[in-house]
C-alpha cells in the first residue's frame, strides 16, 4: 500500500463521486436550475404544485438514468423498447440506475388483479401445482388467464432430405372458467335497449351508438340476406332475430365486396365490453351502463377458475380460497405451511405477503381487480418489489408516497423510506407533506411559484433551515389550520341504512347536507366503499373521483375544459368565419405540422427528434388565421395567455364573451390563475391536473359535491386556497362531502364521519360521527388521536 493511501483511506478518487449533479436543467419550467444531491441520503423535493419539482425529479434525472441504462442493450433490443430524448439539461453526472415509483393508476385491464399485477399470484400457482390435491397439472392449471384447449392433426416437416408427415396430439389444461372466460362476471343484455322493436331497421330501429344505416353497418345489414330491414323488429321470426342478434361471423358478398356480417351481440361484446368502461367515450359509456347487466358468473361464483382448479386444496384451502383472503390472514395461512420440498418458494412468498402488511395494505385480497386501487394504494404496491431487494447504490424516485395515507399509516412509510436509505441507496422523494419532509437529511425547495412563476431553486439545505428560509413552504411547513370558531348546522341529510358494499358491515349514517362533511379513517377502512357505493346517486350529485386526466400534447385545458368552444365562436362571430378555422387540430392546423407546432422525426430505436415547425414557429396555426383577430389579439396569442389574463380579456371590452368568462373563473378559482391555456396536458403536474379536472366537475350544477382526496399533489398553501373554494361552495347552498386524510381538511370541516377502526375486516364500522371539537376531544379513534395531536390539544 502506498503511503498516500496509508495516510488517507477515503481518499481513493472512487470514493470522490458522492454527489448527483444537475446543471443548466431546462426541462418545462425550469429556469437554468443548478444544484448537488447527495448521494445515500434521503433528499425531500417540497414546492407548490406546478413549481418544477416532477420536471427536476422525474423528466431531468429519473429520465436521463433511464435513457443512459436503455442506451447499454443492443440496438435490436432497443428497438422494442420506449425511445427516451435526453432531457433539456446542460450538465447531468453522478447519476445511478434509477427505479421509479410513481403515482400512475395500475392498468384496468378487467383481467388484472393485485395478485396478477405482482408475483404472488405466480408463486401461488406453483405452490398449488406442487401441494395441491388431487393434482391436476402444471402451474398454467391454475391461471384464469389461460384456457383449456386441445387439438389433434397432421404436421409436415423436413427429415433427412425427405419430407415426412405425422400425426400429433396435444393439450392445453388451464384455469380459465369456461363460462365467464376468467373474467368472474357475466353480462346480460337488455334487448329493449339495442333496438326499438316498432321501427325496421331502416327507420333507425338500432340504439347502439355507431350503428347507423347510413355507412358499412347499413350495406351490411341491407345485403346480409338474413331478415328484411324494411320489416318492423317485433315482426321478425325467431331466426331472423337470432341472426340479428347472435349470428357468428360469417363471410357475406355485398355490392361485389366481401364483407363479414355478425349478429350485435357478440359486435357489442367485442368492440364496448372488453374495454375498460372508463375509458370509453360519455355516450358509449352511458350506453353499455344503460343496456349491459353485470353479474357474478353462477358457474365459478366470481372466483374467475375452473371447476377442476378450484378442486385442487392444500390444507383444505383452494386456490380461490387463497385469493379471496384478506393478505393479513393469507400470511398467516402461508406461515403455517411446512414442507421442506417447496422451501424457498414459501420464504419468499412469505417475504412478499409480510411486505404487503407492513406497508399497509394487509387488507387487500388478491383477487381486487388492479383497476380499483387508488393511487396511493397502486403506488404502494409498486413499492412491494423494492423492499426486499439486495441492490444497493440505486437511485429511488417517489412522486408522493404518502398520498391516500391516513397520519397513523405515514409514520410507517417513513420508516420503509429510512430503511431503503440505510441500505446505501439515494432516495429522492416530491412531497408535499410536513410530516413526511421532517424525516428529510437534504430538501430542495423549488418556486417561488408555478408555471413560469417557478422552476428556480428557492432553498437547499436541512429541513431546520427550510423552516427559517421564508420560502412559501418554509412559512407554511408549520402552518396548523385551527377549529372554526362555529360550524354550520345541517340543512338536511342523506340517510344510509345497512350499507355493506365490500367490507361495510351494515352501516347506517345520516350524511349531513348544507355542510362541509369530511369522511375520514385509515386506508382500507371502507371511505370509499360508503362514499362512492352506498351514497344516493341522480340528479344533483356531482362525484369527483381520483381517475386520472386522460390527454394527448395536442390536449390542453381550453380543450379539456370546452373554453375553446366558444372562444373559436367569438372568433367566427367577429370575423364572419367559420368556427373550425380556428382549431389547430381542424381546419385552422398548420398543413406543414399538421397543427402539432413541431414536426417529429422518428430515428428507430433512437430517441425521436422534435423540431418547432419552420411555416408556423410553433403556433400551430395557417398565417391565413392569424390573420383574424379579436380585441386586438390573434388565436395563438389567445392561447398563450395565462388564464388569469383571460378572464381579463374576456370579461369586458369587444371581446366580451361571458361563456369563456365563467370557465375562466372557475379556473382561478381553484387556483389555477397562471396557466397558460394552450399548455399541453401532458405537462401538467398531479396537483394541476387535479385541480383542472375539479374546476371542469364544477361547470356541472349540481347540489351534492362528492370528492375524493381532493388535496391530492396540493402544497400546503394550495390547500387554504381549496378549503376558500369549498366555503364559497357552502355558502351558496351546496353541500361538500370530501373523503380525506388531510388534517388540515379535517379541521376545518363542520362535520365528520370517521369510519374504522381498522383496515379490511377490521374495519367497515362508524366509529364516530360528530364536529371536528368534538372528535379531537373524544380522542376516542385513531383519527380523533392524531387530529387531536395536530391542533396541539
Amino acid at each position: 500500500m502506498s503511503t498516500t493511501e496509508e495516510t488517507h483511506p477515503h481518499s481513493h478518487t472512487a470514493d470522490s463521486h458522492d454527489l448527483i449533479r444537475v446543471h443548466g436543467a431546462r426541462e418545462n419550467n425550469l429556469a437554468d436550475v443548478g444544484i448537488e444531491l447527495p448521494k445515500r441520503r434521503l433528499t425531500v423535493f417540497t414546492g407548490v404544485s406546478g413549481s418544477g419539482k416532477s420536471s427536476l425529479v422525474f423528466d431531468t434525472i429519473a429520465a436521463e438514468s433511464q435513457r443512459l441504462i436503455n442506451e447499454t442493450y443492443s440496438a435490436f433490443l432497443q428497438g422494442f423498447m420506449p425511445t427516451l430524448a435526453r432531457p433539456e439539461v446542460e450538465v447531468l453526472d453522478g447519476l445511478t440506475t434509477a427505479i421509479i415509483v410513481d403515482q400512475e393508476r395500475m392498468g384496468s385491464d378487467p383481467r388484472s388483479t393485485v395478485g396478477t399485477a405482482t408475483d404472488v399470484n405466480a408463486m401461488l400457482r406453483v405452490l398449488f401445482s406442487r401441494l395441491g390435491q388431487p393434482h391436476i397439472g402444471s402451474p398454467k392449471a391454475f391461471s384464469f388467464n389461460v384456457a383449456s384447449i386441445s387439438g389433434a392433426g397432421a404436421v409436415t416437416f423436413e427429415r433427412g432430405g425427405k419430407t415426412v408427415k405425422e400425426r400429433r396430439d396435444f393439450s392445453i389444461t388451464g384455469g380459465m372458467c369456461p363460462h365467464c372466460e376468467g373474467r368472474g362476471s357475466v353480462t346480460d343484455f337488455d334487448l329493449s335497449q339495442i333496438y326499438d322493436a316498432d321501427k325496421s331497421l331502416n327507420e333507425g330501429a338500432l340504439t347502439v351508438p355507431g350503428y347507423s344505416m347510413d355507412g358499412w353497418y347499413g350495406r351490411i345489414f341491407r345485403g346480409c340476406g338474413f331478415f328484411d330491414p324494411d320489416k318492423p323488429v317485433r315482426d321478425f321470426t325467431a331466426k331472423e332475430l337470432d341472426a340479428l342478434l347472435y349470428q357468428e361471423p360469417t363471410k357475406i358478398r355485398v355490392d361485389d365486396v366481401n364483407l363479414t356480417y355478425e349478429g350485435l351481440i357478440p359486435k357489442i361484446r367485442k368492440s364496448m365490453l372488453s374495454k375498460d368502461v372508463e375509458a370509453m367515450q360519455p355516450h358509449i359509456r352511458a350506453f353499455v351502463e344503460r343496456v349491459v347487466t353485470f353479474t357474478t358468473c353462477p358457474e365459478c361464483e366470481g372466483t374467475r377458475l375452473s371447476e377442476a382448479a378450484r378442486s385442487s386444496r392444500i390444507a383444505g384451502v383452494s386456490i380461490a380460497d387463497a385469493c379471496a383472503m384478506q393478505l393479513s390472514d393469507l400470511a398467516e395461512w402461508v406461515r403455517d405451511l411446512d414442507e421442506p420440498s417447496v422451501a424457498p418458494l414459501l420464504a419468499t412468498l412469505r417475504h412478499t405477503l409480510d411486505s404487503f402488511v407492513e406497508i399497509g395494505l394487509g387488507y387487500l385480497a388478491l383477487d381486487r381487480p388492479s383497476g380499483t386501487l387508488s393511487g396511493g394504494e397502486a403506488q404502494r404496491v409498486k413499492m412491494i418489489r423494492q423492499l426486499g431487494s439486495s441492490l444497493t447504490d440505486v437511485t429511488y424516485v417517489f412522486d408522493e408516497p404518502t398520498t391516500g395515507l391516513h397520519p397513523h399509516d405515514i409514520g410507517r412509510m417513513n420508516d420503509l423510506l429510512l430503511r431503503l436509505r440505510d441500505k446505501g441507496n439515494t432516495v429522492l422523494v416530491v412531497e408535499h407533506e410536513p410530516e413526511a419532509i421532517e424525516i428529510a437529511d437534504h430538501v430542495v425547495d423549488l418556486g417561488p411559484g408555478a408555471g413560469t412563476s417557478g422552476g428556480s431553486v428557492c432553498f437547499e439545505g436541512t429541513v431546520a433551515g427550510l423552516r427559517a428560509s421564508g420560502t412559501v413552504t418554509g412559512r407554511h411547513l408549520d402552518d396548523r389550520i385551527g377549529l372554526k370558531d362555529t360550524v354550520r348546522e345541517p340543512t338536511g341529510a342523506l340517510k344510509i341504512r345497512g350499507a355493506a358494499a365490500n367490507n361495510l358491515r351494515g352501516v347506517d349514517v345520516d350524511v349531513p347536507l348544507g355542510v362541509l362533511c369530511v369522511v375520514t379513517g385509515v386506508a382500507g377502512s371502507g371511505k370509499s366503499s360508503l362514499v362512492h357505493g352506498s351514497l344516493p346517486t341522480g340528479e344533483g350529485v356531482v362525484s369527483i373521483d381520483q381517475g386520472a386526466i386522460r390527454g394527448s400534447r395536442r390536449s390542453n385545458p381550453a380543450t379539456y375544459t370546452g373554453l375553446l368552444d366558444p372562444i373559436r365562436k367569438a372568433f367566427a362571430k367577429s370575423n364572419g368565419v367559420k368556427p373550425a378555422l380556428f382549431s389547430a387540430n381542424s381546419e385552422g392546423a398548420c398543413p406543414n405540422c399538421n397543427g402539432a407546432g413541431v414536426v417529429y422525426t422518428d430515428l428507430a430505436m433512437m430517441a425521436g427528434v422534435a423540431t418547432t415547425c419552420e411555416e408556423c414557429e410553433g403556433n400551430r396555426f395557417q398565417a391565413s388565421v392569424l390573420e383574424h383577430r379579436l380585441g386586438g389579439r390573434d388565436i395563438s396569442e389567445v392561447l398563450a395567455m395565462p388564464v388569469a389574463e383571460a378572464q381579463e380579456f374576456f370579461g369586458s371590452g369587444e371581446a366580451r364573451t361571458p361563456a369563456a368568462h365563467r370557465i375562466l373563473a372557475r379556473l382561478a378559482d381553484v387556483g389555477l390563475g397562471y396557466l397558460t391555456l394552450g399548455q399541453p396536458l401532458t405537462t401538467l403536474s398531479g396537483g394541476e391536473r387535479q385541480r383542472l379536472k375539479l374546476a371542469t366537475h364544477m361547470a356541472v350544477d349540481g347540489g351534492v359535491y362528492v370528492l375524493d382526496e381532493p388535496t391530492t399533489g396540493l402544497h400546503l398553501a394550495d390547500v387554504e386556497q381549496l378549503l376558500g373554494l369549498f366555503d364559497r361552495l357552502v355558502d351558496s347552498g351546496k353541500s361538500v362531502i370530501v373523503v380525506e386524510h388531510h388534517q388540515a381538511v379535517m379541521a376545518h370541516a363542520d362535520r365528520i364521519i370517521d369510519l374504522g377502526p381498522g383496515a379490511g375486516h377490521e374495519g367497515g364500522r362508524l366509529v364516530f360521527e360528530g364536529t371536528p371539537a368534538e372528535l379531537a376531544a373524544a380522542r376516542s379513534t385513531l383519527t380523533g388521536r392524531h387530529l387531536a395531536s395536530y391542533l396541539g390539544c
